[in-house]
């Protein structure tokens, strides 16, 4: 982690972009046959918003789509063009396609010729990955021009990977808490060296736990030659993200509040790791324990869409963030193993 101060990275616009109107449990159940009661009691996840029509099974939006819609939304709120960018980071789990990439595909529909377009393939930390990305290439661009600026954006469409027409009721927890649990979306943020921005972005970074452990969720990727070989596109040790992700939020958030020098009393805002629902809750709670802080949540109404998670939080984080107040948030990803932490103080040079 950089020490207090080395960032100078302004978090200057936000945007995110979810598809389709809020799927309840209820609808769920009736289209997987699986009982609403038990979404509630396992996952305790409200809503989530799909890309794919669950009656018809129409894909009505891609990746791209989400990403730049959310990118241009993250734009405006900055007051800035798609021509001032400097870099383009993208955070993904569930791209379009191998190549070209999605963040290539993205720059292109904004409009943003000649730039850098950086691809981070990861899950729920990827966000976190992309926004210590970004600080770094800005602290490396030119000091004399114009000011430089970086997008970052995150964001999944889970139901890619989700064959809605099987027989729910014969597939294992393990298989079956995929369908109940994930979502789609997607978020960005405009990033500046120097103000004006909406937060001061103070710390940012990640890091592999994973040594010799098992991976607490696996996505496939298909090709010809193995798609029907009968390995499950997403599989999730649900018991292991139960037992881990808890005790790697812990050590991430004391550890983030010690490099820089805070204390517990100090933090106002705590955005917590996104699983599910009820997962969420019971972290939410162990983690501000003795903290007095207010928690940032999004995930039991829009379901885990992976990377844009981070961002969701982020742009309700802003929308209550005072001058001077601290905020903390904690990313875990399963898959391997990866931990982050950010850290982000309101600014009081807005420029809205």
């Amino acid at each position: 982690m950089r020490a207090p101060g080395a960032l100078t990275a302004h978090l200057a616009g936000i945007g995110t972009a979810l598809p389709g109107p809020p799927v309840d449990n209820a609808a769920l159940s009736a289209r997987l046959g699986v009982s609403a009661a038990w979404i509630d009691h396992f996952i305790g996840t409200r809503t989530r918003h799909f890309c794919r029509d669950l009656d018809g099974g129409r894909i009505r939006m891609r990746l791209a789509d989400l990403c730049a819609r959310a990118a241009e939304r993250a734009l405006a709120d900055a007051g800035v063009t798609a021509d001032e960018l400097t870099f383009l980071v993208l955070a993904t789990a569930t791209p379009d396609a191998l190549m070209p990439t999605t963040a290539a595909e993205v720059a292109d529909r904004l409009g943003a010729d000649r730039i850098p377009a950086y691809q981070i393939q990861s899950g729920c930390s990827g966000a976190v990955q992309a926004l210590t990305l970004a600080t770094a290439l800005l602290a490396a661009a030119p000091a004399a021009g114009r000011r430089p600026l970086g997008l970052v954006v995150g964001g999944d469409v889970c139901t890619k990977h989700l064959d809605v027409d099987r027989d729910f009721t014969a597939l294992p927890p393990g298989e079956l808490v995929n369908y109940v649990l994930f979502g789609d979306g997607a978020g960005a943020a405009v990033l500046g060296r120097g103000g004006p921005g909406r937060a001061v972005l103070t710390a940012a970074w990640h890091r592999f736990e994973g040594l010799a452990r098992e991976p607490g969720q696996r996505l496939e990727w298909f090709g010809a030659a193995d798609r029907d070989d009968g390995t499950p596109a997403v599989a999730e040790d649900y018991k292991a993200v139960q037992e881990r992700v808890p005790e790697l939020a812990r050590a991430a958030l004391e550890e983030t509040l010690t490099t820089l020098g805070w204390d517990r009393g100090d933090l106002d805002y705590l955005l917590p790791p996104q699983l599910g629902g009820r997962m969420t809750a019971r972290i939410t709670e162990e983690l501000t324990q003795g903290l007095g802080c207010a928690a940032v949540n999004c995930v039991a109404d829009t379901g885990n869409n992976g990377n844009a998670l981070v961002l969701l939080q982020l742009e309700q984080l802003l929308d209550r963030l005072g001058a001077g107040e601290r905020a903390v948030g904690v990313a875990v990803e399963s898959s391997k193993w990866i931990t982050s932490g950010f850290a982000l103080v309101g600014s009081d040079e807005r420029g809205r």
